[in-house]
């Protein structure tokens, strides 16, 4: 068994003369919550229905649980929340998980254990015989997360799980997601919420205009800690010495300050010791950890596609 729930490799989709999905190369670990973003029409739904096999790739190809996508035995054992679903409102919150547990045909007796389960996961247990009509945006998000869950899966595809949701909703799905991942169960996760990602995520890809363009680990996000330097009568070789305690050193925008990563705070100390051993006059060594919404827009940029 492969330890990869989604290995995907080249995945392009055609419109026409329109490209939706340039390249889309991405690998996601089981277990792993795995962030999905870019800007407005990027080509993340599109990538997505490819990835559940809702519509055929133009070229490339892709895997999901060691799986060629398409697979009917493997489409069972994955989970779905769509962004804009519709839901059948007529039917009661109980009712409408009884029938998705009879699409997976779950037996009955297993229906009727793990849907009371599910309802009290997310909140609803309370709502078990009133009608989809009669819920909130927060409450048919948070039935429909409970609908995906309902086989158990192994790996599950949330498109905005939270856009609907109050703060403590929003508590919910974080909480939701951590099970999962306990569990084993890959999340891959398009939201754009980025402090929800932050929250959650263990690493993430940016994708514009269909492809992608770079994948980060966040846990190294909070590892690596950017500085700003302002010394007394800097230098340029100043820059190229200082690449023995991080990367990335350059000027600021003529202010005189330096810029620099360190890989943890740990460098601090020895760095500032440094300064002043080799005669610079030390008028700032701040901090500046870096937010998940700055990295957003140092890869991806600050215009949507529209």
């Amino acid at each position: 068994m492969t330890d990869l729930a989604i290995n995907a490799t080249g995945l392009r989709k055609q419109f026409g003369e329109k490209t939706a999905v340039a390249n889309l190369t991405l690998q996601v670990k089981r277990g792993e919550i795995f962030g999905f973003l870019g800007p407005n029409g990027a080509g993340k739904t599109t990538s997505v229905k490819m990835l559940l096999g809702l519509t055929a790739p133009t070229a490339g190809n892709a895997t999901l649980l060691g799986q060629p996508l398409g697979d009917r035995l493997t489409r069972g054992k994955i989970g779905f929340l769509p962004e804009h679903f519709r839901f059948h409102e007529w039917l009661k919150a109980a009712e409408f998980l009884d029938l998705h547990g009879r699409l997976h045909q779950m037996p009955k007796q297993i229906r009727q254990q793990t849907i009371p389960e599910l309802l009290k996961l997310v909140g609803l247990h309370d709502r078990a015989q009133t009608p989809l009509r009669a819920f909130s945006k927060g409450m048919l998000q948070r039935i429909g997360l409970a609908q995906a869950l309902l086989n158990e899966p192994e790996l599950i595809f949330l498109d905005e799980p939270t856009s609907g949701l109050d703060p403590l909703g929003r508590r919910l799905v974080r909480d939701v997601i951590n099970q999962l991942r306990q569990r084993g169960t890959a999340v891959f996760l398009n939201s754009h919420l980025l402090s929800e990602v932050e929250q959650t995520c263990d690493r993430v890809t940016f994708i514009r205009q269909g492809k992608v363009l770079e994948t980060v680990s966040l846990h190294e996000m909070e590892t690596a800690v950017p500085v700003i330097i302002r010394l007394g009568q800097p230098n340029n070789q100043l820059l190229v010495d200082l690449a023995q305690f991080g990367e990335q050193a350059r000027w600021g925008n003529g202010d005189g300050r330096i810029h620099l990563t360190l890989p943890n705070e740990e460098r601090l100390p020895a760095l500032a010791n440094w300064l002043v051993q080799q005669g610079y006059t030390l008028y700032e060594l701040t901090p500046q950890p870096i937010t998940l919404e700055e990295r957003f827009l140092q890869i991806v940029g600050d215009q949507s596609e529209g």
